[in-house]
């Protein structure tokens, strides 16, 4: 099948309110921030791509990603997340005659976004990517707050944040070392923290979760499958959770700890249980599960829903289940205004 023709360097064009909905992508790094980063430094970094190439060996040697024709630095692992995406972005323009739009807070050329009536006028679901190291200080302004705000008074609006995991966040190396152990990750570091800029929209949203750890989750004894999703789906009047069974395999996923109660208005819809073969200090506690899948209701000025869950799961870097498909056309098919 051919494919679109790619475009690259030019203004949104904004879409048409046809009771469908709009889907938004936003990237809250700054990408040049995250493509300069020292290689030599050891933590809170991404992989360059030679890194990714000689971890993954032999799955990138081929001509598609070789210097000619691939970035071999941060940069590429950067377009690696980009391309991972596609595959939700094709289906859920397929379920809502809507191209999703992507936008990144500081994209390649240098020209910031925040969040404002550029991106939010013909947005119905806002997807924020929680990549940004907590070094890069990406912070929402009050302008961004009051901006969202406003926007989520509107019927069939739908926040969706993705702070990404925080591995290492302790000065004791042998907990540090522990955490590393457990995920297994080499082209993760001993410390890598995610997420300022969605943790500065939960603060100033009420939104009471806080993004921790990194946890491998555990498979199907003799398989490399992930385990099945434990889902509250008698919670699930967003009908989130239909015919979905697990998410995708990802060796250090956030736990979304709450900071209130859960109640009507603060739901977990779904837990991950955690592979207990690998020491973890949340293991350790007593803790079997961690939470995959929030989802807070409408209430008082809010008309708008806010959900909660990782940005790998919206990407095929990591694998790919008819089951995530399905949490995908969930997403894009929930009511719109």
């Amino acid at each position: 099948m051919t494919t679109a023709a790619r475009t690259y360097n030019q203004g949104h064009i904004p879409r048409g309110h046809d009771g469908h909905r709009r889907i938004s992508i936003y990237w809250a790094w700054s990408y040049p921030w995250e493509a300069q980063r020292d290689p030599g430094e050891m933590y809170n970094r991404f992989s360059t791509m030679t890194e990714v190439r000689n971890a993954l060996w032999p799955n990138y040697e081929t001509v598609e990603y070789d210097e000619a024709h691939f970035l071999q630095g941060i940069a590429g692992t950067l377009e690696l997340f980009h391309r991972s995406t596609l595959a939700f972005q094709e289906l859920a323009g397929a379920a809502t005659g809507h191209a999703v739009a992507v936008f990144q807070r500081i994209d390649q050329a240098g020209y910031p976004l925040p969040i404002d009536e550029r991106i939010l006028a013909d947005t119905d679901t806002l997807m924020v990517f929680g990549l940004d190291h907590i070094l890069s200080q990406q912070e929402a302004t009050a302008d961004e707050i009051e901006a969202i705000e406003r926007w989520l008074q509107r019927e069939g609006t739908c926040l969706l944040l993705a702070p990404h995991h925080d591995v290492g966040f302790t000065d004791d190396f042998d907990q540090r070392q522990v955490e590393f152990a457990h995920h297994g990750d080499p082209l993760v570091p001993r410390q890598q923290r995610f997420g300022q800029y969605t943790r500065s929209l939960m603060t100033a949203l009420d939104v009471p979760v806080h993004n921790i750890w990194g946890l491998r989750p555990a498979v199907v004894e003799g398989t490399r499958e992930i385990a099945p999703l434990s889902g509250f789906r008698d919670l699930d009047t967003a009908r989130l959770l239909d015919n979905v069974t697990t998410f995708n395999f990802h060796p250090h996923l956030p736990h979304y700890e709450l900071t209130a109660p859960e109640s009507e208005s603060l739901r977990v819809l779904g837990r991950q249980r955690v592979d207990l073969n690998r020491p973890h200090p949340f293991t350790a506690a007593g803790n079997t599960e961690f939470n995959a899948l929030i989802w807070m209701p409408p209430t008082g000025r809010r008309a708008g829903d806010i959900v909660l869950i990782d940005s790998t799961h919206f990407t095929t870097l990591f694998g790919g289940t008819d089951s995530l498909r399905n949490l995908w056309h969930n997403l894009a098919t929930m009511p719109s205004g």
